[in-house]
């Protein structure tokens, strides 16, 4: 990891998936002194057991691409911080990065941390969070050989739960709310062919039980949750989709009514000098492949912001005093 001797920067990444780290590559190529601040790497990528569609790769899984990323950027001399970002403020020219712990300061700033996964908002979910309750199958699965387990959700992520899981657990009771899914098709003829797992259809689960870790799931039908079950299981996998935590964002940037960063198409946000790329923003596709090409834009862009600024791009230390 490159040693941090300067706490000002050309351009700081909050974010480490595929959008900051890319963003990252792209800023420290153009030469800008470029910091990396997040709590993991790789982001919602890392968790992905299976890529199949990110070009040059016939099959990966999520950990080895974001590492190869991540061991691109440090090529680059791109220094990395591990923390999480509280709040973002301008301060004597220059945007100001509260962690947990320090400050940081950069001449721009690129958005790039992704989005977080939806909870349930059930009983007992937050009581036995991290104790049979997983958001994160590539992580768990290996815990929950020859046990049964559940999956929540309905897209590709669900999906792609479900299946790993069939491969590791003797029992996979798979529930979604509607009456098919929305995900890929490959990986739904893959669910629908592993023997041991059991979809349930327009149903949703109603409270977690057990007292030190998961024991059993209530089910009923969806809306109405009538003709309740309970179902015993070891592991719960939530999969229904993600969050913009943007709140500490909501009096500095626009945001849209998903609490995603309103971009435009050079991923300038209202704020001149602050870029996003990827999924936290107001894009369409969620895709990593789209999300990385976001990042590339988001650092182009921020070179093009400093060289308008008539800057040298190598002079840190003086800039904030000078606008």
């Amino acid at each position: 990891m490159t040693e941090i001797k300067e706490q000002i920067y050309d351009t700081i990444v909050i974010g480490a998936g595929a959008a900051g780290l890319t963003a990252a590559i792209y800023a420290a190529r153009r030469t800008l002194k470029t910091l990396v601040i997040s709590r993991d790497i790789g982001g919602q990528t890392a968790t992905t057991s299976e890529i199949e569609n990110y070009p040059g790769f016939e099959l990966i899984d999520g950990i080895t691409l974001m590492t190869k990323f991540k061991n691109q950027a440090e090529k680059y001399s791109v220094s990395f911080v591990n923390g999480l970002v509280s709040s973002l403020e301008k301060s004597n020219g220059l945007f100001k990065v509260n962690t947990e712990t320090e400050s940081f300061f950069g001449k721009t700033i690129i958005l790039g941390f992704g989005l977080a996964e939806r909870e349930l908002e059930v009983p007992g979910e937050k009581e036995l969070k991290g104790r049979g309750i997983s958001y994160c199958a590539t992580c768990d699965a290996p815990l929950y050989r020859n046990k049964a387990v559940a999956v929540v959700g309905g897209g590709n992520a669900a999906l792609d739960a479900a299946e790993l899981l069939s491969k590791i657990a003797n029992k996979v009771y798979f529930i979604h709310r509607r009456d098919k899914f929305s995900g890929e098709q490959i990986l739904i003829d893959r669910v629908n062919q592993a023997k041991n797992i059991e979809i349930i259809f327009n149903s949703q689960v109603l409270e977690v039980k057990g007292d030190q870790k998961v024991k059993s799931i209530i089910i009923g039908d969806f809306p109405n949750g009538e003709n309740k079950k309970e179902l015993a299981i070891d592991g719960l996998f939530v999969e229904i989709g993600n969050i913009a935590k943007t709140d500490w964002l909501k009096d500095l940037l626009k945001l849209n009514e998903r609490g995603e960063i309103i971009i435009t198409p050079d991923c300038e946000t209202n704020i001149p000098g602050i870029f996003a790329a990827g999924d936290v923003t107001s894009i369409t596709y969620k895709q990593i492949v789209i999300s990385a090409g976001e990042g590339a834009k988001a650092a182009l862009q921020a070179y093009k912001y400093l060289q308008s600024k008539n800057l040298d791009l190598k002079d840190v230390g003086d800039w904030g005093k000078r606008n």
